[in-house]
């Protein structure tokens, strides 16, 4: 639930609340990133809305891979994402994560974020998080510390110098994965 949490707020920030950074005094305005207790506003691949009469609740998070296969944990009825997905595949390609908040009746506010899937099938943890600055290596599973390889995370990270490399169980062993080089 924390993470829907986290989802809806973003999508509250993409509605124009937040649609820059506040000031110096937290107030909207001036905005300027990099300054301490300024946040980056969070970029979004897509965002776009669309009329989902099926669509039970009131936010719901998804990811559509790259043959089509829309995984999401809430029990839904069959095609109730269908118009979420189709408004937004005309502007991200797949496989993408999703986030969307009802805003009136059937209305769905949506954005999405293309993301890369890896399989991950030696990992029975949910989260992986790898990261390297200046030649130091440290993995964590599940937030725990440990000193084992895995090949698909490290063959991301060689392709930059210092990065943090975040995957998160999607479905059974595929991973949505964020590289962040620092």
């Amino acid at each position: 639930m924390s993470r829907d949490r986290e989802l809806l707020s973003a999508l509250v920030q993409v509605g124009g609340f937040l649609g820059t950074p506040p000031g110096l005094d937290g107030e909207p305005g001036l905005g300027i990133a990099g300054i301490h207790g300024v946040p980056r506003g969070r970029t979004w691949d897509a965002l776009a809305s669309a009329h989902a009469p099926e669509l039970p609740g009131e936010v719901t998070t998804f990811v559509v891979l790259e043959d089509g296969t829309v995984v999401v944990d809430d029990d839904l009825p069959e095609g109730a994402l269908e118009p979420l997905a189709d408004v937004l595949e005309r502007t991200v390609e797949r496989p993408y994560r999703a986030a969307a908040l009802r805003k009136e009746d059937d209305v769905w506010t949506v954005v999405a974020e293309r993301v890369e899937i890896v399989e991950l099938f030696e990992l029975d943890d949910d989260v992986a998080e790898l990261t390297i600055v200046d030649g130091e290596r440290t993995l964590t599973l599940d937030g725990e510390r440990t000193i084992r390889s895995l090949a698909p995370l490290d063959a991301l990270a060689e392709q930059h110098g210092d990065v943090v490399v975040h995957a998160e169980r999607v479905d059974g062993y595929l991973y949505a994965v964020d590289v962040f080089p620092l």
